[in-house]
Order: C-alpha cells, then sequence, then structure tokens
C-alpha cells in the first residue's frame, strides 16, 4: 500500500473516530478534535515530537485574528440582547407591515439579529414574541414562526460576524468581505423559500397554536420565558425601554459595511493615505472592535450602565466565545495536520480526475457531519478543515475561496434532526410533537441549505 493511499485511509477513519468520540462518547468538541488530530499524525509516521510543534504553532496560527474577532462580535451582541435589540426590531416589524406581508418582515428581522445574537438566544428571546400575534390572528404559529427561524439560519451560518462563518473563513484563510457578499447574495433567496414561502404552505398542513401557559404568561403581549432573571433572555420589556429601530440597525450593519469598505480598499490597491485608511478601519478586527465599543457606549453607557455592568456583561460573553474560539482553533490544529500529510494533493488529484468542484466537496463534507452529529458549528469546521489545502493545492482564487465557504455554511444549516439542539428548542418553543418538528424545522433547515447552494453553484460558473 502507497503512502499516499495510506494517508486517505487515515483521513476517512479519522472522520469516523472523531464522530464515535462524539457521538458516543460525548467527549467534548475541542478535546475530540485535539486527539483526533494527534492520532492521525501519529498512524500516519509523523515523528512525535515534530507532530506536537506543529500543534502548538497550528493552534496559535488559527487564533491569530479570530480570536479577538470572535471575542468583538460575541460582546457586541450580548450588549445587542440586553439592550433589548431583537425585540425591538421584531416588535417594529411586526407592527409595521399588515398581515400578508409581516412573514417577509420577520424573515429579515431574523437575519439582522443573528448576524450578532447567537441563534439559540434569538429563538428564546424572538419566538415567544409570535404567540400574542398568532393568537389574535389565528393563524398557525408556523407562519410567523419558521420565516423568522429562516432569517435566523440563514444568518447564523452565511453571514460573519456569525461564529460558524467566522471560523469557516479563518481555517479557509477567506477574504471576510467576500463571503459577506456572498452570505447576501445566497442568503436572500435561502431566506425567501425557506421562510415566508415554505412558512405558509407548512402553516396550512400543521396547525400550531401557542402554547397554553406561555401566552397566559405574557398577557398575549410582546416576550416570554422560563428566566426570572430580570436581564434573561426572553424576559418581558417596556417596549418604551426598548432602543430605537434606527439605532438597532446601524449598529448591527456597522461591521458589515466597514468589513466592505476594507475590501474595496484592498481592491483599488496602491500605497495612498487614503487606501491605508479603508484597510485599516475594514480591517476584521478593527471593525469588530469599533462596532464593540460603539455598541457599548449607544447601548450601554447611554442608557445608564455603570462601568462595572459593562465589565460583568463582557465577561459574560467571552465564556461561550472562549470555547467557540477553543473549537475553532482545534479544528485549524486538524487542519494543518492534514496539511503537513500531503493529503490536499492526494485528493486535488483525485477531485481533477473525478471533475468535482471544490464547492461540492466542501458542502458534502459539511452535510455529512451536520446529519451523522448535529452540531452546524463543528460541520463547518470539519468542512474548512478538509477543504482548506484543497484550495491551497489548487491554488483556486479568492473569490473562490470565499463561495466554498458559503457553500461549507450550507452543508452546515440544513438537515437538522433529533441530534441537533436546534431541533428541541423548537420542538419546545413552537409546541409540536417530533413529527411535525421533522415536517417543519427539519425542512425548513434543509430547504435553507439547498436553496443556498443552488445559488452557490450557480454563482461558481462566473467566479473565476
Amino acid at each position: 500500500m502507497s503512502y499516499e493511499t495510506w494517508v486517505v485511509i487515515a483521513a476517512i477513519l479519522a472522520v469516523v473516530f472523531l464522530l464515535f468520540i462524539i457521538i458516543r462518547l460525548r467527549l467534548q468538541e475541542f478535546i475530540a478534535l485535539v486527539v483526533t488530530s494527534i492520532l492521525f499524525g501519529l498512524v500516519i509516521g509523523t515523528d512525535p515530537n515534530e507532530l506536537m510543534k506543529l500543534i502548538v504553532a497550528e493552534m496559535g496560527d488559527s487564533l491569530g485574528q479570530l480570536a479577538l474577532v470572535i471575542s468583538f462580535g460575541a460582546i457586541f451582541g450580548t450588549v445587542l440582547q440586553r439592550a433589548g435589540a431583537a425585540e425591538r426590531i421584531a416588535l417594529t416589524l411586526v407592527e409595521g407591515y399588515s398581515d400578508r406581508v409581516v412573514s417577509w418582515g420577520l424573515g429579515l428581522a431574523g437575519f439582522l439579529v443573528a448576524t450578532s445574537v447567537y441563534i439559540d438566544v434569538a429563538i428564546v428571546v424572538l419566538v415567544p414574541m409570535l404567540y400574542g400575534v398568532a393568537q389574535r390572528t389565528g393563524k398557525s404559529l408556523l407562519h410567523y414562526g419558521i420565516p423568522l427561524c429562516a432569517g435566523l439560519s440563514c444568518a447564523y451560518t452565511f453571514m460573519p460576524p456569525a461564529p460558524g462563518p467566522l471560523a469557516t473563513a479563518g481555517i479557509m484563510n477567506a477574504d471576510i468581505g467576500l463571503v459577506i457578499v456572498f452570505g447576501i447574495i445566497c442568503g436572500i433567496p435561502a431566506v425567501t423559500v425557506a421562510g415566508p414561502l415554505f412558512g405558509r404552505f407548512i402553516a396550512k398542513k400543521i396547525m400550531v397554536v401557542p402554547p397554553a401557559m406561555a401566552v397566559a404568561s405574557i398577557g398575549g403581549g410582546s416576550a416570554s420565558s422560563d428566566d426570572a432573571d430580570g436581564d434573561a433572555p426572553g424576559r418581558a420589556r417596556s417596549p418604551d425601554s426598548l432602543p430605537s429601530f434606527a439605532s438597532v440597525v446601524g449598529a448591527l450593519l456597522m461591521p458589515l459595511v466597514l468589513i466592505l469598505i476594507g475590501t474595496v480598499g484592498r481592491v483599488i490597491g496602491g500605497d495612498s493615505n487614503i487606501v491605508a485608511f479603508l484597510t485599516f478601519i475594514g480591517h476584521p478586527v478593527m471593525a469588530l472592535l469599533i462596532t464593540c465599543l460603539f455598541s457599548m457606549w449607544a447601548f450601554g453607557i447611554k442608557r445608564g450602565a455603570s462601568a462595572a455592568d459593562l465589565q460583568r456583561l463582557a465577561s459574560d460573553a467571552l465564556g461561550p466565545a472562549g470555547m467557540i474560539v477553543l473549537i475553532t482553533g482545534a479544528g485549524g490544529v486538524f487542519g494543518g495536520v492534514l496539511i503537513s500529510s500531503g493529503l490536499g494533493d492526494t485528493l486535488s488529484n483525485a477531485m481533477q480526475d473525478a471533475s468535482v468542484p471544490l464547492v461540492v466537496f466542501g458542502f458534502l463534507v459539511s452535510a455529512v457531519m451536520r446529519i451523522s452529529q448535529g452540531s452546524g458549528l463543528v460541520a463547518m469546521i470539519t468542512g474548512a478543515t478538509f477543504s482548506s489545502p484543497l484550495a491551497e493545492t489548487l491554488a483556486v482564487s479568492d473569490a473562490t475561496v470565499a463561495l466554498t465557504c458559503i457553500a461549507i455554511a450550507c452543508g452546515g444549516a440544513g438537515f437538522s434532526h433529533v441530534n441537533d439542539s436546534g431541533f428541541w428548542m423548537a420542538n419546545r418553543y413552537f409546541g409540536m410533537s417530533v413529527a411535525d418538528t421533522l415536517k417543519s424545522w427539519t425542512v425548513m433547515k434543509s430547504l435553507v441549505g439547498l436553496t443556498g447552494f443552488t445559488m452557490v453553484l450557480i454563482l461558481s460558473i462566473f467566479v473565476p
């Protein structure tokens, strides 16, 4: 057996082993990725001491920029969440649209919110706000909930600065500005098909009434939660206490606009002071730092928060962010070990012989991981880990790398079922049976992934 053949077999076994220790042994994903990286390196014959040096080096390289961006983004999202930004967007759009088009407004609301607020928090905060609307109109809760969740799902998996696409872009060394552009282009059709269109269809098939106790607890109003803490997600708030719609939308768009400005600066090129300024403020780290500081002032200090309040809030935000950073770093380690093994050359030759595009490869790896173990983040990190050496070997363009990031995100977004925590959150907050959750939530998530991937395939025809 040749070395190249053994590397491919070992890589397949490594993925199987990774799935086994995550699913069956329930080992934490960060530890699982590091253990798998070490075992893979050893079985392909890497010197143990050199392997440890490689792992340490790759961990550092993976987290240089990404740790800062994810951390600033987490603080930004937590500030907005505590200020009631999600509630303000949902209330404004629901009240501002007629019932005929309210589902489109909810899809937009979900898309705006999930770029910076964790999707599980967004579901806890926003879905209960729909109970009163569904009760007043007598329509199935799915008529409103599916568009909202489709918007949340698309932005959370397609659009930096959400953690998944940020991690994918970091491992792939992609231009985040291009990832944002392609995320918008692919995300809009995905929200449309999986949100308002599918929501209207499934609402006629499955009648879901708001949970009676939840409606009673909010008095038919705008928010609900099991949490009694005044700062907990989903607590009832007076509309007058919420920030303005314009300020919330401006804050949500700020990092995207700044990063796109940086991309424009890099496209213009040259040594002028203007180009240097554009690329400086548009660097992902600067863009998120500026946005983070602005949000702490606009939604914290300006609204009466003390320095101690902001310090506590930032500390709360960095807990979950730290875990995402570590998992992403471990994914980078796995990718570094794969690259050092020469797997990229072997797979690229096989893909060229079989005429498999890079975007298809990334989507398939991510989708298989998503279906197998449930976590969209782990699926995207694994997809990026295997696609990164291929992108390097094939020397594809920056645009193709960014488009591959979206293809990987599509695989990680779709196919949610009983091994995904999001499936059970939808099951609980919509008050549905498991069968109805499969028919609604799982189909919606699959439509997000498949519609987005269809757009990727169309764009790949025109992307060099």
